[in-house]
């Protein structure tokens, strides 16, 4: 089928294709009346704008890239759903990719994305980005770039939007602490990623605060898929005696080790209590269901395409070094409340 032209309509109304050209770009320099009658005729003709040109002319596609390690991870799909909605009313489009935890994956599809066109990128982080070289290129290019949940550490060419997760870690923590745990062991990604650094940071703070004695050997280094937890567990359980809580620096890795855990006939939360982190959908449907931490992904895929927006508004430069942080909240289920031991530990250990 043939697709009507800027000439068409300009032959059809008796005006010059500039003119015509002009008025579908709304340009002040065209009679409202003039608009008009063009934007009717290019409607009654079935005119199409042809927006690769027209972006190619503007130097703009009013798209966002987003980059996540998963979509699958609700916490990503939810902060997605954030992007998405904002992007939609400030007239954006999204163009969604997951690297699946590769770096060399997030580095070709930054590339793609630039060479796209893309008007800017909100990422989170794959584990294994340590160099930045690939990020460092998109300043260098005039490319727009948020980070989002993870990003990486001494990184400030640009803004970004985190959680607290060294609150996160620390009140998940002291929660199993009050419910009467002693010895609390703690499933992490590897610690040179700053948002597992951070929930790490806030278990050995609550640790210290009630005088718990910090041990290396309870803490244990994953990728915290549900495959990591269930065997994470049986070591526990075959290896270190006393273990009487677990804080999991994701749910995944959580129910993975509650799966062994009931497999096994222990029972929890009264042998072993269960925190997580990320309030995953299957947290509160699981038996017993999951204490986590409430990362608000929404909230968060709001705010950190609001930064981007802000960016495109104020010839990128507004948010440089500008973080936003959001507090997490502790969501407390069955997995965790021993609340037969609660006094008597109380007293033990010194509460106030």
């Amino acid at each position: 089928m043939k697709k009507t032209t800027i000439h068409e309509i300009a032959k059809a109304l008796g005006i010059d294709s500039s003119t015509v050209s002009r008025a579908l770009n709304d340009s002040e320099r065209v009679k409202p009346r003039t608009k008009k009658r063009v934007l009717e005729k290019a409607q009654e003709l079935g005119y199409t704008r042809n927006m690769l040109a027209s972006n190619l002319r503007r130097n703009k596609s009013n798209t966002i890239g987003v980059i996540v390690p998963r979509i699958s991870r609700y916490f990503f799909s939810s902060t997605i759903a954030g992007i998405e909605e904002t992007a939609y009313k400030a007239g954006y489009s999204v163009i969604i990719c997951q690297s699946r935890e590769d770096v060399n994956r997030e580095r070709k599809i930054i590339s793609n994305l630039m060479a796209n066109r893309v008007d800017g990128i909100l990422m989170s982080v794959t584990m294994e980005t340590k160099d930045s070289s690939h990020l460092t290129e998109c300043f260098e290019k005039g490319m727009p770039l948020v980070f989002f949940d993870r990003h990486v550490e001494g990184m400030n060419q640009t803004g970004k939007v985190v959680i607290d997760d060294v609150k996160g870690g620390f009140e998940a923590t002291e929660h199993l602490i009050k419910q009467g745990c002693r010895k609390i062991a703690h499933f992490t990604a590897p610690l040179d990623v700053e948002i597992y650094k951070n929930r790490h940071k806030g278990y050995c703070m609550a640790l210290e605060k009630y005088s718990i004695h910090y041990d290396k050997n309870l803490v244990y280094i994953s990728t915290l898929l549900k495959e990591d937890g269930y065997f994470l567990a049986e070591k526990i359980v075959n290896e270190c005696d006393g273990v009487d809580g677990i804080f999991s620096a994701n749910d995944f890795a959580a129910i993975g080790a509650m799966n062994f855990l009931k497999s096994i006939g222990k029972k929890i939360p009264e042998e072993i209590a269960i925190a997580g982190f990320s309030n995953e959908p299957t947290s509160a449907v699981i038996e017993p269901s999951l204490t986590t931490v409430d990362q608000s992904g929404t909230e968060i895929g709001r705010l950190a395409c609001n930064l981007l927006l802000d960016y495109f508004k104020n010839g990128n430069t507004l948010v440089n070094n500008k973080t936003i942080m959001i507090q997490p909240k502790l969501i407390v289920r069955d997995s965790s409340q021993k609340k037969s031991n609660f006094k008597e530990m109380r007293l033990n250990i010194g509460f106030k």
